[in-house]
């Protein structure tokens, strides 16, 4: 089943951050498959059923974080149109994959791996957050003049209420997994580092790269290992659409294709 690309809808961006600042810009290859919230719809709705999840609380925390944002161009991200994003995980194997991420133009680090990433002298262009484990670094990324993706969903009400104030508003990019509202946008994915990816294909990135990913992680419980088979489906669909090939989901594409099958049947 083919996946439909939809128009690509980000302005272009004005400048890379960090590594690879001085690289020729060029325009983006894999253009033209961003995700928006009606695509994202049917793969939202089967997470939820899935989970048991309320969509209605992800749509209480997304109001408040409403109320807490302020708009994010996302061109203030940098221009990330042509590079190697590192969209780097969090699982144990991350200190070996640490020269991956270093080598990349851009680095995108997913909750607890930016302190990792930070203490091997890597720098971090933005940090994808559902402020669960490490509020304190994305605030403190925030005031250093780092962008954070910050994600209100029904299960972190509390956090949202408590962090977002303590957050730079220029640099804090506010997400939902529910429908878009006010400053607070959805560009795809469930998991921190899933939505990490997908906000990278969101802004132009070439190629994707996937250093401390560990589907198989055996030191999770079993909801995060539910989670972690859904960040798989998702970073299939992504593939899919983008027309690459991740190398994390070696041997995981069979499972995600049949389990994607029945979601997104309507010719997504």
């Amino acid at each position: 089943m083919l996946l439909r690309p939809i128009p690509y809808s980000i302005p272009p961006a004005a400048a890379l951050r960090g590594a690879g600042a001085d690289r020729p810009i060029r325009p983006p290859e894999r253009g033209g498959t961003s995700v928006n919230f009606e695509t994202f719809e049917p793969v939202y709705e089967a997470i939820l059923a899935d989970f048991g999840f309320e969509r209605a609380a992800d749509e209480r925390a997304r109001d408040v974080a409403v109320e807490l944002s302020t708009p994010f161009p996302l061109d203030r991200l940098g221009d990330w149109r042509g590079a190697t994003v590192a969209v780097a995980g969090a699982a144990p194997r991350l200190p070996d994959d640490v020269d991956l991420a270093r080598d990349a133009d851009v680095v995108v680090a997913a909750s607890t791996a930016v302190d990792v990433l930070r203490e091997r002298g890597v720098a971090v262009d933005c940090m994808v957050t559902d402020l669960d484990k490490n509020p304190e670094t994305a605030a403190a990324l925030t005031r250093e003049g780092v962008p954070v993706a910050a994600h209100a969903h029904g299960d972190n009400l509390p956090a949202v209420r408590e962090w977002l104030p303590r957050f730079a508003d220029e640099w804090t990019l506010t997400t939902t997994q529910a429908a878009p509202a006010g400053a607070v946008v959805n560009t795809g994915g469930f998991t921190d580092g899933d939505r990490a990816a997908f906000l990278a294909d969101h802004v132009g990135a070439e190629r994707l790269l996937f250093p401390g990913w560990e589907f198989d992680d055996p030191d999770v419980g079993p909801m995060k290992a539910r989670k972690l088979d859904w960040a798989a489906r998702l970073l299939r669909w992504l593939e899919r659409r983008r027309g690459e090939r991740f190398g994390v989901l070696d041997g995981r594409r069979e499972e995600a294709d049949e389990a994607l099958g029945s979601v997104l049947s309507g010719g997504d």
